[in-house]
């Protein structure tokens, strides 16, 4: 009997209902809905998979007058067994303050470095473009390993 496999089609993706510019998640199918943490999950396994989006903008906005509620944000999400932050910059752009908000480039980098050593890992995926390369990813790696925990869990429940 041959195993089945999981497919892009199987899975969905949940993007909050507050994301202002949501990933290009195709062609995996998503859903609008409201999640406790982050800005992305996993359909099924909102309470154990999240992702947090940041643009630069925001990126400076959190690190500046929004850092409170931020690290709120940030403490919720490591309780995620699957949780990343992805940031649409790099390091560089970062370091050599090339953004619009007055936020020392050194604050930034800082807290984004403060975060990774708290457990929250941090993907600088550069654009919008790529860090919804890095979202699918993510959620799609994700998904298999459930995927495959649950067929390995039923194929020992079938041998007993």
């Amino acid at each position: 009997m041959q195993t089945k496999t999981l497919k892009p089609s199987d899975v969905t993706f949940v993007i909050d209902t507050r994301e202002q510019c949501p990933f290009d998640l195709s062609p995996f199918p998503t859903e609008i809905g409201t999640l406790v943490t982050g800005d992305y999950s996993l359909k099924g396994f909102e309470s154990e998979v999240s992702i947090e989006r940041k643009s630069l903008d925001d990126l400076c906005g959190v690190v500046g007058g929004s850092r409170e509620r931020f690290e709120k944000e940030i403490n919720r999400l490591k309780a995620y067994p699957h949780r990343c932050l992805i940031v649409e910059t790099t390091w560089e752009e970062i370091k050599q303050g090339q953004y619009r908000s007055a936020v020392n480039p050194e604050s930034v980098f800082g807290s984004l470095i403060g975060w990774q050593a708290a457990g929250i890992p941090v993907i600088m995926a550069g654009t919008h473009t790529f860090g919804s390369e890095c979202a699918k990813r993510f959620l799609w790696i994700t998904a298999r390993r459930y995927w495959r925990k649950l067929k390995d869990g039923f194929k020992s429940q079938q041998e007993n």
